[in-house]
């Protein structure tokens, strides 16, 4: 038995093996939670495994640019120079001269967890950035201001719901996303079958919307007008029925107040009687939730749109409700034991822009300026983790001509990717199937509560190294060769802790938790336990506010809806672009695997065939899309299943650029759409605004 950890779902697998190399996959249907679901990434989850293009010891640049080669090197001088050259930035610099980024797959680590997560914090710069902030900064926010946690987040009770409104969501593709729903073709036709509905707002027909009850488009970067009008009807037409323990209600109408379904129709093409009829449906539904994901998160007014979505759920008594939005009960309660901390907002800035950091992060936005912009703090090293910032991060182009002027760069990785491809060292780690799992994010997230611990599926070779094992020699030479070390009872408590294996670190927590599960049941049970539903009735007692009741009307939001109400409607005729994922990809990886990129292209500009006659182009011509910070050159599909106004480019493409080494499917390198976001454009979280672009097509 397996798991995939390629995405948010986590699905339960079976393996067929033979002479050591995966040969079959198939979804196992005794897993409490994926329930046999497995979706095309996790049946490819044997080829990264065997991947050719896949690191597996060391290997250090020589040379540079497209000259450069690469040569394999032992562990110990890979490790000895990655530490020389981390510990000489911050001893000759100072320590803000060290730019950390974690990205997305750490989070699918356990051993990054445990361990990645306490070296980064070994470091007391803070210029720490993650995927965090171009994804779900937004939810964190809110997560730390309503409910006193940033990963406190209700999820939608799927299983039970009677009403489901989805705004800028796509689980048809991604089988949830700060909503672990494995199998939601099957809960959605479960959902039908029980009578409910699922309603999606969306500018485009995605995958989701072509199987719902609903679908309405709606232009990029103007849901928060759409949700702000949608709690406007609620209010006006005395449809709330908040709980006791939620305060500032009162604001919230008066703000919402200047929000109408007429105006909102005005800046969305979302017709006023339609939002009128939405609000009243999801209050009469007997349990609703509202979700918004990626598109309503990676806008200008993300914070504001997620505030509304949590208010939408609260007013109408859906918060802790039955079929409404609910908290889980994991067998390891990461937030309720403090394993990851609650999260602060603007301790400190950025030393450039001055962007306020989040949880000890500041936006991935503001790197390249970093690393440019001379003077006292600037970045000269950078250590990447299990990222790609110069395909997933804004203005990917100037980022990656930034990162070649870096005294320093070293990354754990196991490829040579767009941006790794800069690194003078590069420490590759064993792959899933390598090395034991527990999720300990998603099960905090996930719509039943589950546990389930997988064992390694093949041992790891001599001249291997797991995640983990790299961040713990990492940490002990980095802190023999720094200057100002940390202070010795917290040196001793971290270096006790980093010598310990993540699944030993599982078993005492385990053990010690309330759940009485243990690390001995879930060995005995591969395919997981069953913890049963969503439970009901968790609030206020689980919430982590000093008050212990919710502020429904945080500063940071007001503020916000001030600036909301000085933007400009969208202008007719201005194109906006949006990103896109396919099942079949893995933001910016896996794009070499032949199982996951054989069959029809899909790299293209999507583009509605009205912008396209008006623009003189035609279907398939090869087009000019520019921004304000860029340009690429890709083919354009037309196609009605975007809105006028609005064009599409997959996310996690681009892999044209010389030097990664990464030997790409034909016909899937496509261009990267974030040569075109702008960095400047950035929600009041600090998130990416991605979405909404106005771009020209030529």
């Amino acid at each position: 038995m397996g798991v995939c950890n390629l995405c948010e779902a986590t699905c339960g697998l079976l393996l067929t093996i033979e002479d050591g190399s995966v040969t079959g996959v198939r979804g196992n249907p005794d897993d409490p939670l994926s329930r046999g679901h497995v979706c095309p990434k996790g049946v490819a989850i044997g080829d990264v495994h065997a991947d050719p293009d896949r690191l597996r010891r060391p290997v250090r640049r020589i040379g540079r640019g497209d000259d450069a080669r690469w040569e394999e090197i032992g562990w110990d001088e890979a490790l000895d120079l990655v530490a020389d050259g981390l510990a000489r930035a911050v001893n000759e610099h100072g320590e803000d001269a060290l730019a950390i980024y974690l990205g997305n797959p750490n989070v699918h680590s356990l051993g990054s967890m445990t361990h990645g997560v306490a070296l980064a914090q070994s470091f007391r710069t803070r210029n720490k950035f993650s995927a965090t902030s171009v994804d779900q900064l937004p939810h964190q926010v809110l997560g730390y201001l309503l409910y006193g946690h940033q990963l406190l987040l209700p999820v939608p009770d799927i299983d039970r719901t009677s009403y489901f409104l989805v705004l800028g969501a796509n689980p048809m593709a991604s089988n949830g996303s700060l909503m672990t729903v494995p199998d939601f073709p099957g809960r959605l036709r479960e959902l039908r079958a029980r009578g409910g509905r699922m309603v999606v707002l969306d500018p485009r027909r995605t995958e989701t919307a072509k199987v719902a009850d609903e679908h309405h488009f709606v232009r990029p970067g103007t849901d928060a007008w759409v949700l702000l009008a949608l709690l406007h009807v609620l209010f006006a037409e005395g449809l709330t029925r908040p709980p006791a323990y939620v305060d500032g209600l009162a604001g919230v109408e008066e703000l919402v107040a200047g929000f109408p379904p007429e105006l909102a129709e005005q800046a969305s093409g979302v017709p006023a009687g339609e939002i009128r009829r939405i609000a009243r449906d999801f209050a009469a539904a007997d349990g609703a939730a509202a979700y918004g994901r990626i598109g309503v998160s990676t806008q200008e007014f993300g914070t504001l749109c997620q505030w509304a979505v949590q208010m939408i759920n609260l007013v109408t008594g859906n918060l802790d409700r039955e079929g409404g939005a609910l908290l889980t009960n994991p067998a390891i309660d990461a937030v309720g034991r403090g394993l990851i901390g609650r999260g602060h907002h603007d301790r400190y800035r950025s030393r450039v822009r001055q962007v306020p950091e989040f949880g000890g992060e500041l936006p991935v936005a503001v790197l390249r300026e970093e690393i440019e912009t001379p003077g006292e703090g600037q970045v000269r090293a950078l250590l990447t983790v299990a990222g790609n910032p110069v395909l997933s991060t804004p203005d990917g182009a100037s980022l990656d001509r930034a990162i070649q002027g870096l005294d320093f760069y070293a990354a754990i990785d196991i490829y040579l990717n767009e941006t790794t491809r800069h690194a003078d060292v590069v420490l590759p780690p064993t792959t899933l199937l390598e090395r034991d799992h527990y999720d300990l994010v998603f099960h905090l997230l996930a719509v039943r509560n589950t546990a389930r611990f997988t064992p390694a599926v093949f041992a790891k070779k001599r001249d291997q190294r797991h995640d983990w094992e790299i961040f713990r020699d990492l940490y002990l030479r980095v802190t023999r060769r720094r200057r100002r070390k940390p202070p010795l009872k917290r040196r001793i408590a971290t270096e006790a802790r980093m010598r310990m294996s993540p699944t030993f670190l599982i078993g005492m927590l385990l053990r010690s938790g309330r759940s009485q599960t243990t690390l001995t049941e879930l060995r005995r049970h591969p395919e997981g336990v069953d913890l049963g539903p969503l439970r009901a009735g968790q609030l206020p007692g689980r919430l982590r506010t000093r008050s212990g009741r919710i502020d429904a009307l945080p500063a940071l939001v007001a503020q916000d809806v001030a600036r909301l109400r000085q933007r400009a409607l969208p202008r007719d005729g201005e194109l906006l672009l949006i990103g896109r994922r396919h099942q079949r990809d893995c933001n910016s990886w896996m794009h070499n695997t032949d199982r996951l990129t054989r069959g029809r292209a899909r790299h293209q500009l999507l583009m509605h065939p009205t912008d396209l006659a008006s623009r003189g182009l035609s279907d398939g011509a090869l087009v000019t899309v520019r921004s304000r910070v860029g340009e690429v050159r890709v083919e354009v599909a037309a196609t009605e299943d975007v809105m006028p106004g609005v064009v599409s480019l997959p996310h996690g493409y681009g892999h044209g650029r010389t030097g990664a080494r990464l030997a790409v499917a034909a016909g899937v390198a496509g261009v990267s759409i974030n040569d075109l976001t702008d960095a400047d454009r950035l929600d009041v979280s600090g998130n990416a605004a991605l979405s909404g672009v106005p771009v020209t097509v030529t």
